[in-house]
């Protein structure tokens, strides 16, 4: 028995699992993707291949530097080198044109605070508070209130986010039936200027932090529905606009704790209507191994905010001790649409 025990704990030489986890483990990638977004060069591209040397001189970079991350990008099957030292785009890639449909360049920013923050993950795992907190000595959102630029980056982020969850939510909903929305904590409302475009019976409320919706003019006009959306600053644990038909809460309630949830889903309560909705677009935990996105998300959350990723379950029982019910869950091809209503 003690031979068989033996066998059974003795480690496999698996080189392609070896092969695998060093690829998952690798962070050089992912800043290397985050840098070449900020540098534009897939727009650079958009036309055709370009040698390093004219891709240097138009993002201001070291020849053999650049050529050395291309290269390391390459190999991932971002970019290609079509000729010695001489770049295309792949169908990778071309997501990081900021012309494209569903442009990721924004979405891959790379923000110092961040990297600071997870590199305190350790923290986070032995405490179960927020890194971001530690290290910067504030929470993320008082952190952007103060940091403009760095709050424009993380508004570009959501916005580049919000592209595909309009597409996956913009047909899974019956969003005709509703006159007026509130977008709650809808930053420069990228999201609620891309559902009155597509629905134009809808009137729209942007809701959210002074700073915050400061720049969303722009974002309203250049959708041409500026003057079916009203912008109201406040802050969403105080009080929420009124009267509305449905109150969308795009990925905001599972950036807080149970207690701040809570408090954010009875300030909803008290302004909604008797035949008022509250819709919820945020990922969903499941027990397995296939659930990926909302995990990773909930890591995120972790790390970030404090916040956390919930089931069905535990979304029930908030709704709950708000005075909500929930009463249905929508499948979209990004989140699901979580649908209450008031009890």
């Amino acid at each position: 028995m003690a031979a068989v025990a033996a066998t059974r704990t003795r480690p496999r030489i698996d080189l392609g699992s070896f092969i695998r986890l060093t690829e998952l483990a690798d962070y050089f990638v992912p800043f290397t993707i985050r840098a070449i977004c900020q540098l534009g060069v897939a727009d650079h591209l958009a036309d055709g291949p370009l040698s390093v040397e004219v891709l240097a001189r138009r993002t201001q970079t070291d020849p053999p530097s650049l050529l050395r991350a291309l290269r390391a990008l390459a190999c991932k099957g971002i970019f290609t080198e079509c000729e010695p030292e001489t770049f295309d785009l792949t169908s990778l890639a071309e997501l990081l044109r900021e012309d494209h449909p569903l442009s990721l360049r924004d979405a891959y920013h790379l923000m110092p605070a961040d990297v600071l923050a997870w590199a305190n993950l350790g923290y986070s795992l032995r405490t179960g508070e927020p890194a971001f907190d530690r290290v910067h000595g504030q929470s993320l959102w008082s952190y952007l209130a103060t940091h403009p630029e760095d709050s424009a980056r993380f508004d570009r982020g959501m916005q580049a986010m919000t592209r595909p969850e309009l597409r996956a939510v913009s047909a899974a909903y019956d969003w005709a039936r509703l006159g007026r929305i509130v977008d709650v904590g809808g930053g420069n409302g990228a999201f609620l200027a891309g559902l009155l475009a597509h629905h134009r019976s809808l009137r729209g409320v942007l809701f959210d932090l002074p700073h915050v919706v400061a720049g969303s003019q722009a974002v309203l006009e250049a959708a041409g529905v500026a003057e079916r959306c009203e912008v109201i600053a406040g802050s969403f644990f105080e009080t929420v606009p009124p009267d509305a038909d449905a109150y969308v809460l795009k990925r905001i309630l599972y950036g807080w704790n149970d207690d701040g949830a809570l408090t954010l889903l009875r300030a909803v309560r008290m302004a909604m209507g008797s035949g008022s909705r509250v819709l919820l677009l945020e990922p969903l935990v499941q027990t397995g191994d296939m659930d990926g996105f909302a995990s990773i998300l909930d890591l995120v959350m972790l790390v970030v905010d404090g916040g956390r990723a919930r089931g069905v379950a535990e979304l029930t029982e908030l709704f709950d001790l708000a005075g909500l019910r929930l009463t249905r869950v929508i499948p979209t091809m990004m989140f699901p649409i979580v649908e209450g209503q008031t009890k």
